[in-house]
């Protein structure tokens, strides 16, 4: 498996994993493309993945991954290095959305889109480090959202998830970079993908009473994406993994720590203003070589 990167990719049955899976593998890379259960539930998806590699002879590999089960995350980065002899690429990209008001929400709700949307990385992440850090190289990749720097009613504990990753991916990126080892960011915007779709609603419906209208902004915002997807502005999923084909080729200290796919509804206004400010702080905190990379953005 002497290929350019040896890449590990979660929530790869479907959307975004399964195209950026599929488009590194054609870029020479040796993917393993992870997903729970694929013998089972999945088993649909990880056959057609397995006959794609097979008819074009690609460096890709399917892998059970469950990233809310610390002992399957172990399993999978250990079976990776196993079989590849290294793991160079994590791309943190499970995840999923939970759509209404955010007072319908359940705690067991929100404590379940934050085991998957954050706390998965943070088991990957703590998987693949060691192995990166003997290395003295690697690329931690966080797939985010512009959810992630403004909100959306409706939307409030995928927000609340990518708000934590992109904190947390963030801190990261400082901590490791004396260590040969990156952590970058991606933020797409909105694209057609089965998110809103796979997206439950609150469990606690009763909770809607005395919102008025505002009960119904779960329509509301399925309405407007539909009509933006089916308008000539719609952007296509491939754009997604053609931007992570390019971050992954980019030499290692000259990626950017965020990279936006998309509209960006003031994402990168966001990401202008605050980069600056978090130079600031790091510097006021005697850290003058990570001040310096945040005033740069990369």
């Amino acid at each position: 498996m002497d290929c350019k990167h040896v890449v590990l990719i979660t929530g790869s049955s479907t959307g975004f994993g399964r195209l950026i899976a599929e488009t590194l593998a054609r870029h020479g890379h040796t993917v393993f493309a992870t997903m729970r259960d694929p013998e089972g539930r999945n088993a649909i998806n990880s056959t057609e993945i397995r006959a794609l590699a097979k008819r074009e002879s690609l460096p890709l590999h399917v892998l059970d991954l469950d990233v809310t089960d610390d002992a399957s995350v172990d399993r999978a980065v250990r079976s990776t290095v196993e079989q590849a002899g290294r793991i160079d690429v994590a791309i943190n990209n499970a995840g999923y959305g939970l759509v209404g008001l955010a007072e319908a929400v359940t705690v067991e709700q929100a404590q379940r889109i934050m085991n998957t949307n954050f706390f998965g990385s943070v088991r990957v992440n703590r998987a693949v480090l060691p192995y990166m850090r003997r290395q003295r190289s690697g690329l931690l990749m966080h797939i985010s959202s512009g959810a992630g720097r403004v909100i959306i009613p409706s939307f409030a504990f995928y927000c609340a998830s990518k708000f934590a990753l992109e904190a947390y991916a963030e801190v990261l990126h400082y901590e490791l970079s004396e260590l040969g080892v990156e952590s970058v960011i991606v933020e797409p915007g909105p694209f057609p993908t089965n998110l809103l779709a796979n997206s439950p609603g609150p469990a606690d419906s009763s909770r809607a009473e005395g919102y008025g209208s505002i009960s119904e902004i779960r329509t509301i915002f399925a309405d407007t994406f539909s009509k933006f997807f089916a308008s000539e502005q719609s952007t296509k999923p491939q754009d997604v993994a053609d931007a992570i084909a390019k971050l992954v080729n980019i030499p290692a200290g000259k990626r950017p720590l965020r990279t936006i796919c998309g509209p960006d509804y003031g994402a990168i206004a966001i990401n202008n203003h605050t980069a600056p400010i978090q130079a600031e702080v790091l510097r006021a905190l005697g850290m003058p070589a990570m001040a310096k990379r945040a005033a740069a953005g990369d």
